[in-house]
């Protein structure tokens, strides 16, 4: 092999690794980006939360018609607890 084929295949495996590192690393930012929008998601539903909680503590009505539409929606039976409903057995087996 000559010295300029040399330093090409030098120069290709320096590429090579060179291209390998900007992916990983590419790889990473993406992964972060990820967890801080579920940060932000997670950040969100909680202040909706509260902000629910707070509005069904002042109004009965509201807070009944919420716990109605909570009733449909939840189905594990843990979540349903949270909010003192009665375990859908029917709905559990269904989605097991």
């Amino acid at each position: 092999m000559t010295p300029i084929e040399e330093r090409i295949k030098t120069q290709e495996e320096k590429l090579k690794q060179l291209k390998a590192l900007k992916q990983k690393q590419e790889a990473a930012l993406r992964a972060e980006q990820a967890k801080k929008d579920r940060a932000a998601e997670t950040r969100r539903k909680i202040l909706a939360g509260a902000l629910v909680l707070e509005i069904m503590a002042g109004d009965e009505e509201t807070k009944l018609r919420f716990i109605s539409r909570l009733d449909k929606f939840l189905t594990r039976p843990d979540d349903r607890r949270l909010f003192g409903l009665a375990s859908d057995e029917k709905t559990t087996q269904e989605t097991e």
